[in-house]
């Protein structure tokens, strides 16, 4: 259950334009709140230990851990190391995704034409973010997209249909390991996972 948790215990509150990247340390013990404030938009999420950013969110040791390509409140989060990076203890939503990765050029190019090519993509705004930690492209895991509807087909293919989330949704974290989070409010208006209509979001950091 979510905690209300007063003025003075928080670290950090931002909105977070639509189409634009966000990063911020959270540590041990830290609540992060994520909040869809339009509802329907995916953000893009990314998780690295701050002592070490070779350990980072590993979406297929999470995945395999729990037996479920979604993840909600009571996910663990593992790092590629196999330790706990963060628990998600509220969540207003739910069903989020960790398995379909962030749009790119490349991937705008093959699903919508070669003119989507240039188009500004999940992946550029990881890209640019994390050059601000002395990161690189190389860097860049599979991510978790909050609030992004992507159910199974029966053939085993992963669609993006349109969102179930609602204006003022939210997902919480805490922190287990001091973490650098990555946020990417995803751009993209070729398919419905943003409603066709990127929006803005908010994040929100307390002490626990």
């Amino acid at each position: 259950m979510s905690i209300e948790r007063g003025p003075n215990s928080v670290v950090a509150d931002m909105v977070v334009p639509a189409t634009r990247p966000w990063s911020h340390l959270v540590l041990k013990g830290q609540v992060l709140r994520i909040i869809d404030s339009e509802g329907c938009q995916a953000v893009d999420t990314l998780f690295y230990s701050a002592a070490d950013t070779a350990e980072r969110y590993s979406a297929q040791d999470t995945i395999r851990e729990q037996g479920s390509p979604y993840i909600t409140t009571g996910t663990k989060l593992l790092s590629n190391e196999g330790n706990v990076m963060a628990t998600i203890i509220a969540d207003t939503s739910g069903g989020h995704d960790t398995s379909a990765g962030a749009c790119s050029a490349e991937s705008n190019t093959v699903r919508f034409g070669h003119e989507t090519k240039f188009m500004h993509s999940c992946r550029d705004n990881f890209v640019a973010e994390l050059s601000r930690w002395g990161m690189t492209k190389r860097d860049l895991v599979s991510n978790i997209n909050f609030f992004m509807n992507v159910p199974v087909e029966p053939d085993g293919t992963l669609a993006i249909v349109d969102g179930v989330s609602k204006p003022g949704d939210y997902v919480e974290l805490r922190a287990e390991m001091d973490v650098i989070c990555f946020i990417s409010n995803c751009p993209q208006v070729n398919n419905p996972c943003n409603a066709f209509n990127p929006t803005p979001i908010r994040t929100v950091i307390w002490n626990g």
